[in-house]
């Protein structure tokens, strides 16, 4: 099988790279724009490609006529994207266009990451039916990418997912495990907001669901998230706790006091039952991820 993957410089796409350039039934194309951040080089063929260039989209699919295409590009940053909603669109919306366009004329599965911030967390946690109701324009962007590929004639797999972390190599931004453990044990005081709730997502476990979409050219919405649903605040306790660090240093603070110009939706988490069920999708427990991520920074 031939899978191309966008956004192999970030996170999720490094641990796919990773993953998928190990195994013998895979073909591998890696694309992020600019050159290659990742320092292992063997397993794969690597093109730079700007994903909002419709025309560079379509010339690499059709040259390189992968059979599933992932795309884990997106512009993330919630309180960036309410501000540059162009930007967000162009990133968000325009690009699954295009790979959905490409895919179309060869035949391949596009599987595309989406979000609990399509939900407005009034009634988390949340099933594939539960009814999509953004608070960010962050959120309003992927669940527009969603109708897109819903409306559209490609055949896809929406993976919907929840503040994933990790550890990667050269990674243009950080995630909340290794900020709160470098902070932790650095004892610096933490204010950390108690009334948003989540299931954050290893990137591996990530990786595996898309994997597992790609080889069965799953059809339809799964979500893609960790088990383990808690406050930001119960996360970076558990994270100190995991670590033998003090929390003498945390403080907890409402929602309403970061004054965010982006909303956020306050309790999201996600029913796996259909991906356990259809994909034999099984995330690891927090505390099992942060023993991974732990053996990972040793290396």
């Amino acid at each position: 099988m031939k899978i191309l993957i966008t956004g192999s410089n970030g996170l999720l796409g490094q641990k796919l790279l990773h993953k998928l350039r190990q195994d013998s039934s895979v073909q591998l194309i890696a694309t992020s724009k600019g050159k290659n951040r990742v320092s292992e080089k063997n397993g794969y063929t690597y093109f730079d490609l700007d994903i909002t260039n419709n025309d560079a989209v379509a010339k690499l699919i059709a040259s390189e006529k992968p059979q599933v295409v992932i795309n884990t590009a997106a512009m993330t940053n919630v309180d960036l994207c309410e501000d540059e909603k162009q930007a967000c669109d162009a990133l968000n919306v325009d690009t699954v266009k295009y790979l959905a366009d490409s895919c179309t004329k060869i035949d391949a599965h596009l599987i595309q990451i989406s979000t609990d911030f399509i939900f407005d967390g009034e009634d988390g946690p949340y099933t594939e039916e539960d009814i999509p109701n953004p608070l960010s324009y962050y959120g309003l962007s992927k669940l527009k990418s969603e109708h897109l590929l819903q409306a559209h004639s490609v055949k896809w797999t929406i993976l919907r997912t929840i503040i994933v972390f990790g550890v990667g190599e050269n990674l243009s931004k950080g995630n909340i495990v290794l900020w709160a453990k470098g902070a932790l044990a650095k004892g610096e005081p933490l204010n950390i907001i108690d009334d948003q709730f989540r299931a954050p997502t290893l990137a591996e476990d990530l990786a595996d669901i898309c994997i597992l979409a790609a080889k069965k050219k799953a059809f339809g919405i799964f979500n893609a998230s960790g088990k383990d649903i808690m406050s930001i605040y119960e996360i970076v306790e558990r994270i100190a706790k995991h670590y033998g660090n003090s929390t003498d240093n945390l403080n907890k603070i409402s929602t309403a006091t970061l004054k965010q110009k982006a909303g956020r939706p306050p309790r999201t988490g996600f029913v796996l039952d259909k991906s356990r069920k259809e994909l034999g999708y099984n995330p690891h427990s927090f505390e099992e991820c942060l023993t991974i991520i732990n053996q990972q920074l040793k290396h």
